[in-house]
């Protein structure tokens, strides 16, 4: 009885948040796509001239810099203190996007990695709690889903304000970057501001809704193999 009471919670919290947080994942690529903003952000330099430049304001020019293509999102990996630049060179976004990347990699590095090793460990606890549960040797099954919810605020406080800080702090970077390059003149440089100023009010709060869904419906299907199995 209590894994279908845990399960139905699961689901309403998913569907309520959803409406607080009006999470909107079209809205979100829709608001990225301004063809008049693409054109302006083309006179900048290339992904990695500008990562470059970007760490270098930073103070931070050990990073490697990646670009690869066929990469869906860029990210900055902090255990090989790398950054990798999906393609995103055709959109306006990638100035703000790259700055955000740079930002990651002057973070606190107990935190970083203290992150990318707990990450792991969660995903694993995670395939490895189901597996026992699938085979039926796992005892005291709400105590194992109750050590996992414990971990998953873990992960969930780390990982929000480390995505928090880069998003909140990346469009002030990209915008003291445009004045510093003289590229674009001053009314240009707000309308590229305001697009990353409304890319960030619908992003940062999808973010923080994407982050706790992807851990209630790790929680709703464990307690559905626990009542099974």
């Amino acid at each position: 009885m209590e894994f279908i009471i845990i399960g139905i919670i699961s689901i309403i919290a998913i569907i309520v948040l959803k409406y607080v947080f009006d999470y909107n994942k079209k809205q979100l690529k829709h608001i990225g796509e301004d063809k008049e903003l693409d054109e302006l952000a083309k006179a900048y330099p290339s992904n990695i001239e500008m990562c470059k430049e970007y760490l270098k304001r930073l103070g931070n020019e050990t990073v490697k810099i990646e670009e690869n293509e066929s990469a869906e999102a860029s990210l900055y990996i902090a255990i090989t203190n790398k950054i990798l630049i999906a393609n995103i060179q055709k959109s306006y976004t990638r100035i703000q996007t790259i700055a955000h990347e740079c930002l990651h990699s002057i973070q606190s590095k107990k935190m970083l990695l203290f992150n990318f090793i707990f990450s792991n460990i969660y995903f694993i606890y995670f395939i490895a709690i189901c597996a026992l549960m699938v085979f039926k040797v796992l005892p005291y099954k709400m105590m194992f889903l109750s050590i996992f919810l414990i971990l998953s605020m873990m992960y969930y406080t780390i990982r929000v304000f480390l995505e928090n800080d880069a998003m909140i702090k990346a469009r002030y970077l990209a915008k003291e970057y445009m004045e510093e390059k003289k590229i674009s003149s001053p009314s240009e440089i707000e309308k590229l501001v305001a697009g990353f100023e409304n890319i960030n009010r619908v992003g940062i709060k999808c973010i923080n809704y994407v982050f706790f869904m992807e851990i209630m419906i790790k929680v709703f299907l464990m307690a559905i193999l626990g009542l099974i199995f």
